[in-house]
């Protein structure tokens, strides 16, 4: 369902995969090579989401906004791992949301940074550049080293991209 709310219409940038019973409605943008994967959520209801290139939603996912304080804000080359609620948030470029995780409102996560499985970062938690953050409330457990941040990060959301071809529409 792709759903205009209070004069805001969605915008999908090209060869993007949208499964067919994702939702997303009002003030949201999404780049190009992107995937919104099956049951995901996308709600520019109540603020903007900005979504950038080859970013991969995958199934069952929620973002969202909180109304005139925290819109969401997610960069290039990003991984949101299923069921993963991603909150009035900015995410940079080159992150990997872990499964079941939660980044709530004025969370900042920087580039080349792991959010493990099931990891909950409480209100205005900020992740430096370079880090994998775990637990409940999320802290750093470590630095993440090169070889993890091409070998999972970019490994992920390439493989997106190749698996959003296969349900393409020719």
């Amino acid at each position: 369902m792709i759903m205009e709310v209070r004069g805001k219409t969605p915008k999908i940038g090209q060869d993007c995969y949208i499964a067919e019973n994702a939702t997303i409605v009002g003030d949201v943008v999404i780049g190009n090579q992107c995937s919104i994967w099956f049951n995901t959520v996308l709600r520019g209801d109540v603020n903007f989401i900005k979504i950038g290139n080859k970013v991969n939603i995958q199934d069952g996912a929620v973002v969202h906004c909180t109304y005139k304080k925290a819109s969401t804000t997610i960069g290039n080359n990003v991984s949101i791992g299923h069921n993963a609620i991603v909150h009035g948030c900015t995410i940079h470029d080159d992150v990997l949301v872990g499964m079941g995780s939660i980044i709530m409102d004025d969370c900042v996560v920087e580039s080349n940074s792991i959010i493990a499985a099931g990891a909950v970062l409480t209100r205005g938690t900020h992740v430096p550049s370079g880090s994998i953050f775990a637990g409940m409330p999320a802290k750093k457990i470590k630095d993440i080293s090169p070889e993890l941040s091409s070998g999972e990060i970019n490994r992920i959301a390439e493989a997106y991209i190749i698996y959003s071809g296969w349900f393409k529409k020719n």
